[in-house]
């Protein structure tokens, strides 16, 4: 018996999900063409599948062939699947827009048939045949990212790329002796340091086979178990489907890598749930966007940025996610306990165990299902790259999809998954080529420790400033970037002022990382929680301002393991480790405490507000401020359980 035949009763049938994720989803507004060119453009992008995967399996090519062909692709169908606006037709690809895809297919095997020919022989010294293209090639990219994202990226990279040209007339702090065309455009597409530069080599290679992963194991029917499984571990008790929507999208997030995505496939189920059991619409959109938030920075697959983070550090991907254990937990349980304390608080039961799938029941049938996940992890803790070890996940979840007829991988559904993936991976590998204009701006002018230092000035030399500071930054920029290109911009432009100051470089990155996906929850531009309160019919601002009071842990965590690294398990000690973990489990009880307003009963402002002062104090390091945070802690208990024995015996 599967429960989102049985309990979703309640979904309207009128919420056009699709239309929400085009929305607030810049990803998802492609044409669908129906006649011949259609069929033409899944093609494409299965061949782009294909050629992933060949080379995956059979070894990749050199690096100036393997980044412009990936790249191609890219072009080719972002041309030919977004239009170029609003008004352009999405029935159809105009005139223009197959030219633009030739220009994309040119500018890119142009590198693939000169870079290690006549272009090498010439030793760096481009001709005027180069620079034609390497222009040109800079505004095919730029057109292909605001087309599939919006224009705040090519706008922000067209003043880095005027302020190479016109750094002679900088302010002091990031002056420079400027660069003429000539050397700009050599830097930033005739080489490995602009766009197609470590972004974009990593977008080439294991990021987007761990995206082809996601989609394709996703045509098994993962997503619709792992609701179903979700439901039977928590769909009973208090508030049972928020509990769902919390496991469910964390779980789900890990996989597909988009908060707004995520919210529209499990929040058509969640949602109405948490609705049919009392919560009210802002709240229970809200849930769903955090916990769809929160899958970015939960192991084991993680988004995108994981993968650029390992490879900026020089450290493998496992030394990444490992790290991000321990915080995500934090979040994830931060907003489980807070879920737990409305639905008390406002006397929300369960779903009825009848109306629940039985947990054996669904290992048995079709836990196989599990397996590729399971495998993914053993594949990066036994050593194997990311490369390969999403290859051998995929070669896994193929194998055993045919365990059981009802999860099998027929044609059809591998020629849409492999499709899917490549349309999937679009908006990620146009940041990331996009991005590599920013680094190789930062490269040429040193702007990366201009601006560090700029940042560490402003802030007096203050650690918790410039943290603020970075924090505001973080924000700011993922309100109009992706979270892989927000990651890159911050990474190369913030995190360098925290590394300055001391900071562990894997808090530092994992400190801008956590905010930069923040953004998808923070009001004006919150966009996770714009996509729920869509579904939910709810005020989108009252919903965005709820995701933020939830999400409240994910924007404490990180300043915990900057000035705790052991969180993040930097200078890691077992007995110092676990009463770290310890004493910041507490805090996150108290935070819950002191957001919602409730613990055994209603808890008044005062108490509130000392709730929220001994989360801190657990929180940071140090036996004082935890003895301080425990001793909070036993107070409000102890005023808790006196009020809970007045009110039941009136």
């Amino acid at each position: 018996m599967c429960v989102t035949d049985q309990v979703v009763t309640n979904a309207p049938d009128d919420i056009d999900v699709e239309e929400i994720k085009r929305r607030y989803d810049s990803e998802s507004r492609f044409r669908s063409p129906s006649d011949w060119t259609g069929r033409m453009i899944s093609a494409i992008a299965v061949l782009m599948s294909l050629f992933h995967l060949y080379t995956s399996a059979f070894g990749l090519l050199k690096e100036m062939w393997q980044r412009p062909v990936h790249l191609c692709f890219v072009l080719i169908l972002v041309f030919l699947l977004y239009p170029a606006t609003s008004k352009s037709p999405r029935d159809r690809i105009p005139w223009y827009d197959y030219l633009w895809a030739a220009l994309g297919a040119f500018v890119t095997l142009y590198m693939v048939a000169q870079f290690y020919g006549p272009m090498l022989a010439r030793a760096g010294m481009p001709n005027n045949l180069d620079l034609a293209v390497g222009f040109l090639g800079i505004i095919v990219v730029l057109e292909a990212t605001r087309r599939v994202s919006n224009p705040v990226l090519p706008i922000i990279v067209l003043f880095f790329l005027v302020y190479c040209y016109f750094g002679r007339y900088a302010p002091s702090l990031f002056q420079h002796r400027g660069y003429n065309f000539y050397r700009i455009i050599n830097h930033m597409y005739l080489g490995t340091e602009g766009i197609f530069g470590t972004p974009l080599a990593v977008s080439a290679t294991f990021v987007f086979m761990f995206i082809l992963f996601g989609s394709i194991v996703e045509q098994t029917g993962l997503g619709k178990y792992i609701i179903d499984l979700s439901m039977a571990l928590a769909g009973w008790s208090a508030g049972g489907p928020a509990k769902v929507a919390v496991v469910s999208s964390g779980i789900m997030g890990t996989i597909s890598g988009s908060s707004v995505a995520n919210v529209c496939t499990t929040g058509m189920f969640t949602i109405p749930l948490m609705k049919s059991v009392g919560y009210e619409p802002h709240f229970a959109g809200a849930v769903e966007a955090v916990a769809s938030t929160g899958g970015q920075i939960m192991p084991p697959v993680m988004g995108a940025a994981a993968f650029i983070m390992a490879q900026t550090m020089g450290v493998s991907y496992v030394e990444v996610a490992l790290a991000a254990v321990v915080p995500a937990l934090l979040y994830y349980i931060a907003v489980i306990v807070q879920v737990h304390y409305e639905a008390t608080r406002l006397g929300l039961k369960g779903l009825p165990r009848e109306r629940l799938p039985r947990l054996k029941t669904l290992l048995l049938e079709r836990g196989h299902l599990l397996i590729p996940l399971a495998g993914i992890i053993y594949f990066l803790v036994a050593g194997y790259t990311p490369l390969q070890a999403a290859f051998r996940g995929i070669v896994l979840t193929v194998v055993t999809s045919y365990f059981r007829r009802d999860t099998w991988l027929t044609p059809a559904k591998l020629w849409t998954g492999l499709e899917n993936g490549a349309r999937s991976a679009l908006g990620v590998a146009c940041a990331c080529a996009t991005v590599g204009l920013i680094i190789g701006t930062a490269t040429l002018t040193g702007l990366g420790l201009k601006l560090a230092l700029a940042i560490v000035t402003l802030a007096g030399g203050s650690l918790f400033l410039t943290l603020v500071f970075t924090m505001v930054a973080s924000i700011f920029l993922g309100m109009g970037l992706p979270t892989t290109a927000n990651f890159i911009v911050t990474s190369t432009m913030a995190a360098p002022a925290l590394i300055k100051l001391g900071i562990p470089e894997m808090a530092a990155y994992m400190f801008v990382l956590y905010f930069g996906i923040a953004a998808d929850l923070t009001p004006p531009v919150a966009l996770a929680a714009y996509a729920g309160a869509g579904i939910a019919r709810a005020d989108a601002i009252r919903t965005g301002t709820t995701a933020t009071k939830l999400a409240l842990a994910g924007f404490l965590v990180p300043y915990i393991y900057v000035f705790n690294p052991m969180l993040v398990l930097v200078n890691f000690e077992p007995f110092s480790f676990f009463l770290a973990v310890l004493t910041a489990l507490i805090g996150v009880f108290l935070l819950g405490m002191s957001t919602i307003g409730f613990f055994k009963a209603p808890i008044f402002l005062l108490l509130r507000i000392l709730a929220l002062g001994g989360a801190l104090g657990l929180m940071i390091p140090g036996w004082k401020s935890d003895l301080a945070g425990i001793l909070v802690l036993a107070l409000i208990w102890l005023v808790q359980s006196r009020k809970e024995k007045r009110t039941a015996s009136l």
